[in-house]
């Protein structure tokens, strides 16, 4: 996909700078080019000093290196936010009243919206959740929702992370640093602030806690541990928040309730931000060989006595092929149109729209529905005869797996690259918090970048960076 088709969020589409970027223009027009580069070498030293990490998996050297980030920032005007936050808000609502009818009455399936197979035979459908109350009603409590746009006035879902979703400490290490390198420039806008994030999660934690809980709640994280890919952002949180980051092995389940080990003795605990998946959360319940979970919490969970963030069997809202119906998911739950629409997404497993795909693979993005990172995917544009026959074998063979969607021509951002600045494709994940007694989004998210020239996958696993996000206050 060219470049140049693209809406260029500083430029705009008569190529006059737009209000939001004006200042950054002007600074960027003053800086030296050695004083940009030397910038960015030193927030690479900063981040290899704090030692944000990741794999490009799939090369052949994917050792541990430092996650690519960009010292050009994405500005959003307040107004553009505005809309992102209504949206964004009014999707999370719908989400979290899908998963409860879904593991309760199940009056989409009835009303024929969902078909009851997308549901029953996905693999990620949790039948030990049927009938489960889960604390204050509430499923998803952090969800990052991946946003991206494609002129001055269109913000698409692009997708909808509901169970553990990552990314928020790069948001927030991506501002700290910023702010130490560039403080002129900060010092031209009036950014909204999102350093309050671990304070508005913490908040939202303690306050989904079980009716059980007595006092102030005991939040603790449970991480897979140091091998985990996201590691660094499981012991961050932690730190940030205040709270104990804990291994399966340091917790248990006595008389249905959960508690921690600590030098003290036993200390119970009300909520657990998890970042173990469903697979590997309880041997007793799920896989037997996991050894990265708690025996037996999910009956402290089923008896009410524990808080799971996210709920367990969250990932039948975040499907690809889910994703499809969310307009009309939104419809039904909240009687209203979307403020933020879908990409149009074809389902390859109905015949008609299988017909469709395979006669445009050139042209389509075709995806897994239950894939992730950018992998298992054809970019249509960019793929040559071979890799378009080989996934047309694979559409043929298995058309449930796939989804497909047009090759949208992503926004550009001036980006900072070793020939100079240039236009780079973008997408947003903004973070949004559900607890009991509002919903919570600090303004801005991850923006995530392309680095490759022409390259439109985002993701830092294909070689993909980040840059800090700035929403103008009024």
């Amino acid at each position: 996909m060219p470049v140049g088709l693209a809406f260029d969020e500083m430029k705009g589409t008569d190529g006059q700078v737009r209000a939001p970027y004006s200042e950054l223009s002007k600074w960027l027009g003053d800086v030296k080019p050695d004083v940009l580069d030397y910038r960015r070498r030193e927030a690479e030293l900063l981040f290899r000093r704090i030692g944000i990490t990741f794999a490009v998996y799939g090369e052949a050297d994917s050792t541990e290196r430092l996650i690519p980030f960009d010292v050009i920032p994405r500005i959003l005007a307040a107004r553009e936010w505005d809309l992102l936050r209504k949206g964004l808000e009014q999707r999370v609502k719908a989400i979290n009243l899908y998963l409860a009818d879904i593991y309760g009455r199940r009056e989409i399936l009835r009303a024929g919206i969902v078909p009851e197979d997308l549901v029953f035979r996905n693999p990620v459908f949790r039948p030990e959740m049927n009938g489960q109350r889960v604390p204050h009603n509430i499923y998803v409590h952090i969800a990052g929702i991946d946003i991206v746009r494609v002129d001055p006035e269109t913000f698409y879902v692009l997708e909808d992370n509901a169970r553990t979703p990552s990314g928020v400490s790069y948001m927030l290490e991506n501002r700290e640093i910023m702010m130490r390198l560039f403080p002129e420039l900060f010092a031209r806008h009036r950014v909204a602030p999102v350093e309050n994030y671990p304070d508005e999660l913490l908040a939202t934690l303690k306050s989904v806690a079980p009716e059980s809980a007595s006092g102030e709640p005991t939040v603790a994280l449970l991480t897979p541990g140091i091998y985990n890919s996201a590691y660094y952002e499981h012991s961050f949180l932690a730190d940030k928040l205040g709270i104990d980051l804990v291994e399966g092995r340091d917790l248990f389940v006595k008389s249905g309730f959960v508690y921690m080990r600590t030098t003290q003795g036993p200390k119970r605990v009300d909520v657990i931000y998890r970042r173990v998946d469903d697979d590997f959360l309880d041997p007793l319940a799920f896989r037997p060989d996991s050894a990265l979970g708690v025996a037996g919490i999910m009956s402290a969970y089923q008896a009410g006595h524990v808080t799971l963030a996210n709920a367990v069997g969250t990932g039948i809202a975040d499907d690809k092929a889910i994703y499809s119906y969310m307009p009309d998911i939104l419809k039904f739950y909240l009687n209203e149109e979307p403020i933020l629409k879908n990409v149009p997404t074809w389902r390859c497993r109905e015949p008609d729209q299988l017909a469709y795909v395979l006669d445009r693979l050139d042209e389509l993005v075709v995806k897994e529905v239950h894939g992730s990172g950018g992998y298992g995917m054809l970019i249509g544009p960019a793929a040559d005869k071979t890799q378009i026959a080989n996934f047309r074998t694979k559409l043929k063979l298995n058309p449930r797996n796939f989804i497909a969607q047009p090759t949208l021509a992503l926004s550009t951002c001036p980006t900072c690259v070793d020939a100079g600045i240039a236009p780079r494709h973008v997408d947003l994940r903004p973070f949004v918090l559900t607890g009991r007694d509002k919903i919570r989004i600090v303004p801005g998210g991850l923006t995530r970048v392309a680095l490759k020239a022409g390259s439109l996958v985002v993701n830092s696993s294909q070689g993909g960076g980040t840059k800090d996000t700035w929403v103008l206050d009024r």
